[in-house]
């Protein structure tokens, strides 16, 4: 993959002894997550200074790492106190200037990672036995105070200035970017004015009245804050189910291997055609990187919460959607033209069936569960990302239960018919809701919204499907022959990548999530079309736009009129 196409090519891998913003400290059971970002240390230094704890995606690649790091490497930590190492300031949220320097493309997708992230920390909270207390130690603004509400619980000190505010609308022309606004009124349920009065206020609200208005949970005088945040987190931390002690696993380097336009992990390979614009992501089963028998029984596929340990972060289940992580985030920030993902898994199914059994049998394990979590996490990031997926099923393929959530999460997902080769799929019971889309519903629940029935009756089928028993069932879009497979999908192809990027981004993103509305589709669906559109306005990123002219001589010049 040529990462040296973007402009800014970026890499989300980083580890403790690279920070250079965030410092993760222990005391038993409660970690600390303290922001100290540097000024000089931007992802683009020469263009803008990240003061006042603003952050760029630099900053947030870190956050999102040490997250990952809490939930497998530190099983004794339950609680997470998320505070600022600069006084009399928590974080004044994206940088401006980061901002306003930005392409628009850049800018949404900075906004898509950071709302991934603090919806991480949610899902943290939800499945993983941790809770997260703010400790709001000064102002606290924009994309700070969202930071902020992905906690369980926040507390702001009572020192006469610190404060809680969204000043994006009154000051930049824009909205909050992550997910502020859903938020204060979906999860913390502040009413409706008054969630309108705060979201004009530049200055934001303080004290009694932040209380009041449900906006911090509690305000602590400055002589009490620090030992009442920390009393706090230690009976929150009580709260939790996760183990009194470890050993946890340690995450290693993923180390891809970059020769021109392919980019190769253990598992995972993307090949990128630019002339089609499209990239080809093959996800291998366990046993399909060259490992002999012994390796794959006691390494890639585990069988025991024991065995997952021992084979700590080389389990296939842990290693392979790391890298398939990894892989549709550089997609997403460094190869913008890159339109359509052709998917296709290879190997042994059986290995993946058999993976998807030790999951299942070991599921309240801690360790297990945050296994599922993070093939949850990954899955939900190919919902999210802004490219059409196809998946191909060919003879020899891995579309087997963990796995066939890959063609369940594709636009369309095309099976060939051969009369001379076997071509099978399978579901596992891991199809049946463990993996969950950002509307609550199984990638097969949201298939069949309307046909109850077929989910149960794909469940219970017994054995793998050929291609005319998966196209009846419904579990794929099409099984052309032998004859017309090479022109069906060429075709199908090619008319992909001839319509409007824009156009694709926003059906795709209308028909991916059929169902219930939940707090996290409504952030992603305003951020994709309101934010996605506003970002592109003249009154925000015009010459004199809000977002332009902020920091800078002159005040915006606005065109009045309502559309």
């Amino acid at each position: 993959m040529d990462l040296a196409a973007s402009s800014l090519s970026v890499t989300f891998e980083t580890s403790p002894d690279q920070y250079r913003h965030w410092k993760l400290t222990f005391d038993g059971p409660v970690a600390t997550l303290a922001m100290d970002v540097r000024e000089d240390a931007g992802l683009r230094p020469d263009d803008y200074k990240l003061k006042l704890n603003s952050y760029d995606l630099g900053v947030d690649i870190e956050l999102a790492d040490a997250l990952q790091r809490l939930r497998f490497e530190h099983p004794e930590v339950h609680s997470v106190i998320l505070t600022s190492l600069k006084p009399r300031i928590f974080c004044a949220g994206a940088n401006i200037f980061m901002l306003g320097t930005s392409s628009h493309g850049f800018k949404v997708n900075f906004c898509k990672f950071t709302n991934e992230t603090r919806l991480g920390m949610e899902d943290m909270s939800a499945h993983s036995g941790f809770r997260f207390l703010a400790a709001l130690n000064g102002i606290c603004a924009g994309g700070g105070y969202e930071l902020a509400l992905a906690c369980d619980e926040i507390y702001l000190v009572d020192d006469g200035s610190a404060a809680v505010s969204l000043p994006e609308t009154p000051l930049l022309g824009v909205l909050p970017g992550t997910g502020g606004l859903t938020r204060v009124v979906d999860k913390r349920k502040v009413r409706r004015d008054v969630a309108d009065h705060f979201s004009t206020l530049a200055e934001g609200v303080r004290g009694k009245r932040a209380v009041d208005w449900r906006f911090v949970d509690k305000v602590v005088p400055t002589s009490q804050f620090k030992e009442t945040v920390e009393e706090r987190a230690r009976a929150l931390a009580e709260m939790s189910d996760r183990p009194a002690s470890g050993p946890g696993i340690t995450l290693g380097p993923l180390s891809p291997t970059i020769d021109g336009d392919t980019i190769r992990y253990r598992y995972v390979t993307g090949a990128i055609d630019r002339a089609k614009r499209t990239c080809e992501v093959t996800v291998s089963a366990p046993g399909d990187a060259g490992a002999d028998a012994a390796v794959l029984r006691e390494t890639e596929c585990p069988a025991t919460p024991e065995a997952f340990l021992a084979a700590g972060d080389q389990a296939w289940a842990i290693r392979a959607f790391r890298e398939l992580d990894d892989c549709i985030l550089r997609l997403r920030l460094n190869e913008p033209e890159v339109g359509t993902v052709i998917l296709r898994a290879v190997g042994d199914p059986q290995a993946v069936l058999a993976v998807d059994e030790a999951l299942a049998a070991h599921k309240d394990h801690w360790l297990v569960r945050e296994i599922i979590g993070l093939i949850r996490r990954t899955l939900k990031r190919v919902d999210l990302t802004a490219r059409s997926f196809f998946a191909l099923i060919e003879p020899g393929n891995a579309f087997a239960g963990t796995l066939f959530e890959l063609a369940l999460a594709a636009d369309r997902a095309f099976m060939i018919d051969h009369p001379d080769e076997a071509n099978t799929i399978q579901l596992s019971v891991m199809n049946g809701g463990a993996y969950p889309m950002s509307n609550g519903l199984s990638r097969l629940e949201t298939r069949f919204l309307g046909e109850p029935d077929a989910v149960a009756a794909a469940l219970a089928h017994e054995g793998p499907f050929d291609p005319q028993e998966a196209r009846e069932a419904g579990l794929i879009f099409d099984a052309p022959d032998d004859i017309d497979w090479d022109d069906e999908v060429r075709m199908a192809i090619e008319a992909r990548t001839a319509f409007s990027p824009d156009a694709l981004t926003g059906m795709e993103a209308n028909l991916r999530f059929a169902g219930p509305e939940t707090m996290e589709t409504k952030i992603f669906g305003r951020l994709t079309a309101w934010q996605n559109w506003i970002f592109q306005r003249p009154n925000a990123v015009g010459e004199r736009g809000a977002l332009m002219t902020y920091g800078r001589e002159g005040r915006p010049t606005f065109d009045w009129k309502r559309t």
